[in-house]
Formats: structure tokens, sequence, C-alpha cells
């Protein structure tokens, strides 16, 4: 890892990576799943409405992020909440910077653009970690812009628990307030998982807040009899919707300053559609029978 201050540092690069492009149908891995993600960014930006602008998102989308969404039609029509999410992410995070935060560490990044089309500090510094081949991609498509801000890419399975420590310890000791960000990665650890990824950040002292999404126990069980079927062929089941909720971090160090709901925050938006708001107001604390997602803004417990 190395830092730049003219672009993303370079990391060995595949001239070609031959399987983001191979016209198959479907999801075929985990990585996959960021270019449909990065369709529906790109869909939320041809809004005349749009909740965010996002440039990239087509070209990262590529023809093989719009084949996705073909072939998953049944389930685009959940657009409105990928689209709630992004937006929530981007409120959370422009709050953790506003806080002065100098470093953002973004796990499971994906195809996320957030480094180019955010208003940044320049001297922000910006760590994206995940899979090499996606980052690979990631850099090639991007080869000609510029990030607002410092941006590093690490290439590293998350599941390495080993390099993921060292990572954490290396970052703790060069900055002091560090914001993480982990959007659409947490649904596809095992509880255990989770509680030990939270166990790791937690030890660092410069570890601040922490942006998570979450589901609910049943609509965990939703997603899995709907979209998780296809998803589990690929080998990127879902299998993260604790019963505590947002509480199912405390014993790991985090607590929970603000949590939203991504159906109340698209009605709040005029977004959400219509045959859901039954389902309305969202009760608090969410129960695990309650068909929910949300975002999280967790906070380093003490600091």
């Amino acid at each position: 890892m190395c830092n730049t201050d003219r672009g993303p540092s370079r990391m060995v690069l595949f001239s070609q990576v031959p399987w983001m492009d191979k016209p198959k149908d479907g999801i075929r891995n985990v990585s996959d799943t960021a270019r449909w993600v990065a369709y529906f960014r790109a869909m939320e930006t041809q809004r005349a409405d749009a909740l965010f602008r996002d440039p990239y998102a087509e070209r990262l989308a590529g023809e093989r992020g719009a084949q996705i969404a073909k072939t998953m039609a049944e389930n685009n029509k959940a657009e409105w909440s990928w689209a709630t999410r992004t937006y929530l992410f981007d409120t959370f995070l422009s709050r953790a910077l506003q806080d002065e935060a100098d470093l953002v560490l973004n796990l499971g990044a994906g195809l996320d653009s957030r480094p180019y089309r955010m208003e940044l500090n320049a001297n922000l510094r910006w760590v994206e970690v995940d899979f090499a081949e996606i980052l690979a991609y990631k850099e090639e498509v991007l080869a000609n812009e510029r990030p607002r801000c410092q941006l590093v890419r690490v290439a590293l399975d998350l599941f390495d628990v080993k390099g993921r420590r060292a990572l954490f310890s290396a970052l703790n000791e060069r900055h002091n307030k560090i914001a993480v960000v982990s959007e659409g990665l947490l649904l596809y650890f095992t509880p255990g998982e989770v509680a030990a990824l939270a166990s790791d950040l937690a030890l660092g002292k410069h570890f601040q807040s922490w942006i998570v999404d979450l589901a609910s126990t049943i609509q965990l069980i939703l997603l899995q009899r709907g979209i998780g079927r296809q998803l589990s062929e690929a080998k990127a089941g879902f299998k993260f919707g604790p019963p505590e909720g947002a509480d199912f971090f405390k014993p790991y160090g985090w607590e929970p300053v603000e949590v939203r709901g991504m159906l109340q925050t698209a009605a709040e938006l005029k977004r959400a559609p219509e045959e859901f708001l039954a389902l309305l107001p969202e009760p608090d604390p969410v129960p695990p029978h309650y068909p929910w997602t949300g975002v999280c803004l967790l906070e380093k417990r003490g600091r």
C-alpha cells in the first residue's frame, strides 16, 4: 500500500479481466453484484429528481451490469431501495467527514465511485479494500479520471483475518480519526464473522465510526427465498440478519447512534412504492419479525 497526491495508487493490474465481461446470464459470483448495483446508480442518475449523481456508474456497470439487470428483472422492482441505500450512506459519510475524519476505509468497496463524485477535501485519505479482480477492473475503467482525495486501493480478501488485522493496525498507526464504510458487505457474512470483524475494527483506538446496512431476521429470510436463491448458486448467499438489529454490535465495541430504515426514508423522499406504505410507521425498536432494511451509523464506544 502506498499514498499518492495525484490519483489512486497503482496496484498490480491485469491487462484484461475476462471473467468480468463473459456473456453469461445472471450473477456468477459476489463481484457481479457490484455491476448490478452500479447499474441502479446509473438509472438513478438519469432521473430529473435524482437523490445523487454518479456520472461514472454507467461505465462501471458496463454491458454486463445491464445484462444482469435484465436477467434479474423481477428483483429490479426494488430499485428504490438501492437508491435509498446509497443516499443514506452518502448522508452518514458526509457527517463523518464534517466530524473531521482524516481517513475513509471502504471495506468491500466494489465499484463505488464516491472518491470521484463526492465533494471531498483534497487531503483526505481514502482506502478501498476488495478482491484484486474487481479493483483491477475498476481501475481500468476509471484510468483517465482523477479522484477528489488521496485514494489507495488494497487487494485483500476480508475473510483473511491475519491480513485485515495487519491492515487495520497499519491504518490505526497513521491516522487520527477513521470512518469505516461497508455498504452491501455484511449481508454475506455469518453473525460470527461479523462479530469478529467488528471486534477487529474496535481494537484500533482511531477507528471512530462505522456505517453499515442491515436487514431484520424476517427480511433476511425473504431475501434468501427471492434473489438469495440465485446468489446462493453463485456462492454469494445472504447470511446476516440479527434479531438484535443494530444492537448486535454493542458487545463488540460499537454503539448505534442513528438508525434509518430504507422504507421510511424512501417514503420521506417520495420514492417508496405505494404497496409498501402500509408497513409504516416503522416500529422502534424494529422486531425480528418486521420486514426491514436500513442503514446504521455506529460509533466506537467510549470515543
